[in-house]
C-alpha cells in the first residue's frame, strides 16, 4: 500500500492563526535554542499571557532559517526522560517564532527591527566562540562578520530611531556556554562603540538603560532525531522538518533583579528557573555535582565493568558509590542549602537513569586528569578541610583515576584519551617499584594538580593502599577492604 504523503507543518495546515508581537529578538536558529529559550516562551505565552513573539536571526551564512520561514516558525519538540523516579515523554507544537531573518540577504529588514515598539529582549546563542571581536568589522560594512557587531548595529539603530529612550533599551540575556557571558558581550559592544566613534550619550545608553544578564544553561539537546526520524513522523498530523529532540530536564539560572522578574512570569510556568543575585554558586554546584560525579565514575565504573553512565548508577554496588560520593562527600562542601543541593542531585541521578539517552563511559574519559583537578579535586581538599579526614568514595575514585591511566585492565586496553605529556608521565609513574612511590610520584606532580597533594594528610598512604586493593583484590572487594581499614 502506498504511504500517504502528509502535507507540510504551517500555520495554516496547524490551524494556528495567532499572530504575536515582536517582543523577542534571537540571535542563533538551532536545536539548542529551539528546545530550550522557545519552548519557555512558547510555555509564558501558553500559561502565563506572555504574549511574546520571537523574531530569529541567523548568525552564520548558512543556516535554517528558510526551513523555518517554510514552516511559519512552527517546529515539534519532543522531550524524553526521567522526572521524579518516573519515565516521561512529552510532545508540543511550538508556535512562539513569529519570523526567520538571514541578515546576509535581508540586512535591512534585520535592522528594522530596532523599531519594533514592543521590543524587549535580546537572547542568544552562538556557540562559545560567537562572543568575539572583528577589528575588521564597521558600522556600514554589512552584515558584519562577528555577533557582537551585529548587535552593537542593532541597539545603534534603536538608540537612533527612540531618540536614545530611556524605556526602549532591552534585557540582554545570553546564553553562550562561558562564563560572565553577559559582561563579556557588553565589553564587545562597548569596544565596537568606541572603534566606529559613535557618540558618548549611546555609550551612556547602553550602561544606563540596557541591562545585561549572566546565564547558566542546562538541557541536554540530541536535537534532529534522524535515525528513529519515520517513527517520530508517525506522531504527527503534518510532516516536520524542523522536529527537535531533548530531555526533560531544564535549568535557567539568570542574573536579575526585581525588574527582570516583573518583565517576565517564570514564577508562572513550573519550570526549573532561577533569578539570582549572583549565578557562580550555581556554576559551581554544576560543576561539582553533575560534571564531578561523571569524572567521579568514569575510572571507577569503567574498571568494575560497565559501560554507560546508566548502567552505572542502575548498577547495586556502582549505583550507590556514585550516590554516596555525590550526597555524603561532595555537597556537603558546597555553600547552597543542603535542600537545594540534593534536589538538583537528585535531578542529575534522574538525568544519568534517562533510557533514552546512551552515555559511553568512554566517550567521557577524554582528559580525565584536567577534569579531575577542576571537578572533582576541590571536593576533596575542601571535604578533607572541614572535616579532617579524607573522604572516602573521592579518595578511592582518585586511585582508580591513577590505575586507570596505566592503561590496561585485565588484559584489556582501557580508553584513555589525554595529551602525549600527561599520558607519558603517568605510564612512567606506573614503571615504579611500589605502590607508595607511584602515589607519589603522581600526587606530587605540579603538572597535574597546581600543587603537591603529598602535603595532604594521608591522602600518599590511602591512594597507595587504594591502588594495591585494586590491583590484588578488583573494585568491588577491594572497596569493601579500603572502607573497613577506614573505619
Amino acid at each position: 500500500m502506498e504511504k500517504i504523503k502528509k502535507k507540510s507543518l504551517n500555520r495554516e495546515t496547524a490551524g494556528i492563526t495567532e499572530k504575536l508581537p515582536i517582543k523577542v529578538i534571537q540571535y542563533g536558529e538551532g536545536n539548542f535554542l529551539r528546545a530550550f529559550v522557545d519552548y519557555v516562551i512558547d510555555k509564558l505565552n501558553k500559561k502565563a499571557d506572555f504574549n511574546a513573539g520571537v523574531a530569529v536571526i541567523q548568525p552564520l551564512a548558512v543556516g535554517m532559517v528558510d526551513v523555518l520561514n517554510e514552516q511559519d516558525g512552527l517546529y515539534n519538540l519532543f522531550m524524553k526522560g526521567i522526572k521524579k523516579g518516573k519515565e516521561i515523554q512529552e510532545q508540543e507544537t511550538i508556535s512562539c517564532i513569529q519570523k526567520g531573518i538571514n541578515p546576509y540577504e535581508d540586512y535591512q529588514v534585520y535592522l528594522d527591527l530596532a523599531k519594533e515598539e514592543q521590543l524587549e529582549f535580546l537572547i542568544s546563542n552562538t556557540t562559545e566562540a560567537g562572543i568575539a571581536f572583528d577589528e575588521n568589522d564597521t558600522l556600514e560594512g554589512y552584515p558584519h562578520s562577528s555577533f557582537p557587531a551585529k548587535v552593537t548595529a542593532l541597539l545603534y539603530k534603536r538608540f537612533q530611531h527612540f531618540n536614545g529612550a530611556k524605556d526602549k533599551g532591552l534585557s540582554i540575556i545570553p546564553c553562550e556556554l562561558i562564563n560572565y557571558n553577559a559582561d563579556a558581550l557588553k565589553e564587545m559592544i562597548l569596544k565596537y562603540a568606541s572603534l566606529w566613534k559613535l557618540e558618548d550619550k549611546f555609550i551612556s545608553w547602553i550602561k544606563d538603560h540596557n541591562d545585561f544578564h549572566n546565564t547558566l544553561v542546562d538541557r541536554i539537546v540530541p536535537g534532529y532525531p534522524k535515525d528513529d526520524i519515520d517513527a517520530y513522523q508517525e506522531k504527527l498530523e503534518q510532516e516536520d522538518k524542523l522536529i527537535v529532540s531533548a530531555e526533560v530536564f531544564l535549568l535557567w539560572v539568570i542574573e536579575g533583579d526585581e525588574k527582570l522578574k516583573s518583565k517576565i512570569p517564570f514564577d508562572k510556568i513550573d519550570e526549573n528557573i532561577l533569578i539570582v543575585d549572583d549565578l557562580q554558586p550555581y556554576r559551581t554546584r554544576k560543576v561539582r555535582i553533575l560534571n564531578g560525579a561523571h569524572t567521579t565514575m568514569v575510572p571507577f565504573s569503567i574498571l568494575y565493568g560497565n559501560e554507560t553512565v546508566k548502567e552505572t548508577v542502575d548498577h547495586e554496588f556502582t549505583g550507590k558509590f556514585i550516590s554516596e560520593a555525590v550526597f555524603e562527600e561532595i555537597n556537603p562542601t558546597l555553600e547552597l542549602s543542603e535542600e537545594e543541593l540534593n534536589s538538583f542531585a537528585e535531578e542529575v541521578f534522574d538525568r544519568f537513569r534517562n533510557p533514552f539517552i546512551k552515555h559511553q563511559l568512554s566517550s567521557i574519559a577524554l582528559n580525565s586528569i584536567s577534569k579531575f583537578k577542576v571537578r572533582v579535586l576541590p571536593s576533596l581538599l575542601t571535604f578533607q578541610e572541614k572535616y579532617n579526614r579524607l573522604p572516602l568514595r573521592l579518595t578511592f575514585a582518585f586511585a582508580c583515576l591513577i590505575r586507570f591511566y596505566k592503561g590496561e585492565w585485565n588484559g584489556e586496553i582501557l580508553p584513555v584519551k589525554d595529551d602525549e605529556k600527561t599520558t607519558s608521565e603517568l605510564k612512567q609513574a606506573w614503571e615504579l617499584n611500589s605502590y607508595n612511590e607511584i602515589a607519589e610520584r603522581v600526587l606530587k606532580n605540579g603538572n597535574f594538580w597546581d600543587r603537591d597533594l603529598t602535603e595532604v594528610p594521608q591522602l600518599k598512604e590511602k591512594v597507595a593502599s587504594a591502588l594495591e586493593l585494586i590491583d590484588h583484590k578488583g573494585i568491588e572487594e577491594g572497596f569493601k577492604i579500603f572502607s573497613e581499614r577506614s573505619e
